[in-house]
């Protein structure tokens, strides 16, 4: 294993740790009473530009899990809420990217709650040199949902339209006035865990966002743009950014991965304040893997994290996990580096026992014929062993412990664009492009069972008690969402299929359940709520 000496931009703050108590143990127990992650640093700015001269923390708060050591995702946290903040903050819900929302989902076909706005949400950014107009909301796309303080629900998304929304989730009235990107919104949103009022936004806009929601209007604190440093590729930002305590982790379609140091806190009139600082910064590609496959190495995916190693994964097919232990130094370990061959834009999932799970899909195997021997060396979807040194992501080291083939059916690619949903139970659900949904057992990696979904399966599924929710037959008149009994996971049961959009669109944005209503974006340019 090799040390990678880190890029810093600017100087790296050292301050306490982010905890609460002297021991730098975060409490989140069922009967505690914790007060939420407190600011680091006096020397922090505020959103308005005025410099921070005192800092207050949020609220107290309960939370639902045993305490945990500041910086580290525990085992206990798998399949939980992350965070003192109530709701789904961040792509598939906490760190380990396992938790999906709360029920109960309708065991009969729901009712259309709302559908916003009146018209659809469209904007146009370009393909290359080419116009092209953009509808609804993409991939990966999920709402945020946020229980405030105030008793409301507001439902956070970002669009095509570039705009950021903000809605009551009941009624899809504005809470407050959208706030413009620059450009299109393909991926998710995260919503401080903490309860400090941020909002993490990435679009197809050069510029990286933390913007504060305690103003009179949302306004931007800070951005990184992807030119800060030499990258390749691309300039978007689809990946879903990660928070824990106040550490962020974000990759972009420049090719590089960043762990910001973020300073919250609070100003003396009560506003929030942060000064990120970039405390390691390493590019996604290897010289070895540059001269086989080229430029194509963006980090589309979302970085996962399991106690205190954190996983990402490239468009060149290299999975990379990275010791966190030392990050908020500027040092970091690669301790796991391993190539898999084809386009990764699934973003990873851990379960309890630290093993991860990767998906690719079809792109290098068609022009690349090491890529398509890898590919058909190691298939598409495995399960990994990160324990396993692996140092070089060419070695012949191997770390699977099962490998899955998703072959294509005519007209589509390879694997699957759809983040897997785990199950407690011992099975992983992984829409594919080709258009099945596969139950798949984790401890043997034999595919249990399956069912056609249609092709172009790029929304994730989200799992809810015994229901498993998902969206189905893209680009079809039959567009929209099923809802599985998985009471027996094995020989899962269809409980209906609602009808979202029209002919000829999609739903590529993975759905936000939240106390049994479902709310998710589609390509026909609008967001749904369903519900009883």
């Amino acid at each position: 294993m090799r040390k990678l000496i880190p890029l810093v931009l600017g100087v790296v703050v050292l301050a306490s740790a982010c905890v609460a108590g002297e021991d730098n143990v975060i409490s989140v127990g069922p009967e505690v009473s914790v007060t939420t992650l407190p600011p680091l640093s006096s020397s922090t700015t505020s959103g308005a530009g005025n410099p921070a001269e005192s800092t207050q923390p949020p609220e107290t708060t309960t939370t639902t899990l045993p305490p945990r050591p500041a910086g580290v995702v525990t085992p206990e946290t798998v399949f939980e809420q992350w965070g003192s903040v109530n709701g789904l903050t961040m792509f598939r819900g906490n760190p380990t990217r396992t938790f999906f929302g709360t029920g109960p989902v309708p065991a009969t076909a729901p009712d259309r709650l709302w559908r916003y706005p009146d018209n659809p949400m469209s904007g146009q950014s370009p393909v290359g040199r080419e116009p092209k107009t953009w509808s609804g909301t993409g991939w990966t796309g999920q709402p945020l949902v946020h229980e405030r303080e105030d008793g409301r629900t507001e439902l956070i998304f970002g669009a095509y339209d570039k705009q950021i929304h903000f809605l009551d989730a009941d009624t899809a009235e504005r809470l407050r006035p959208p706030f413009d990107m620059g450009d299109i919104i393909k991926g998710t949103l995260t919503l401080d865990p903490d309860g400090f009022p941020l909002l993490y936004a990435g679009s197809r806009d050069p510029r990286f966002r933390i913007l504060a929601l305690d103003g009179d209007q949302v306004h931007e604190v800070w951005s990184l743009h992807a030119k800060a440093v030499e990258g390749m590729w691309n300039d978007d930002w689809d990946s879903n950014p990660v928070v824990v305590d106040d550490m962020l982790y974000v990759g972009g379609e420049n090719s590089w991965w960043f762990a910001i140091k973020l300073n919250r806190g609070y100003d003396d009139q009560g506003m929030v304040t942060v000064d990120p600082v970039i405390v390691y910064q390493m590019p996604a590609w290897t010289d070895e893997l540059f001269d086989l496959l080229g430029r194509q190495h963006s980090v589309e995916n979302s970085t996962a994290i399991f106690e205190q190693k954190a996983y990402f994964a490239t468009s060149g097919g290299r999975v990379v996990g990275v010791d966190l232990t030392d990050i908020e130094s500027g040092t970091a370990e690669v301790f796991f580096d391993w190539w898999m061959g084809d386009d990764i834009d699934s973003t990873i999932t851990i379960d309890e026992e630290g093993f991860v799970y990767v998906v690719a899909h079809a792109d290098h195997e068609k022009t690349n014929n090491t890529a398509a021997r890898r590919v058909r060396e190691v298939g598409q979807l495995v399960k990994l062993d990160t324990s396993v040194e692996v140092g070089d992501p060419l070695s012949s080291i191997t770390p699977i412990v099962w490998k899955v083939e998703i072959p294509a059916a005519r007209g589509q690619d390879t694997g699957a664009w759809a983040t897997p949903a785990l199950h407690p139970d011992g099975l992983i659900f992984i829409p594919t492009d080709s258009g099945d949904l596969l139950a798949i057992d984790t401890d043997t990696g034999e595919i249990v069972w399956s069912d056609s979904i249609g092709v172009n399966a790029w929304s994730s599924p989200a799992i809810i008690d015994d229901t498993l929710v998902i969206a189905v037959n893209c680009f079809t008149g039959d567009s929209g969402i099923r809802a599985y009994d998985i009471t027996d996971p094995l020989a899962p049961r269809e409980l209906w299929t609602e009808q979202i959009s029209t002919i000829g669109s999609c739903i590529e944005s993975t759905p936000a359940v939240w106390d049994g209503n479902i709310y998710v974006g589609t390509r026909d340019g609008f967001m749904y709520a369903f519900g009883s």
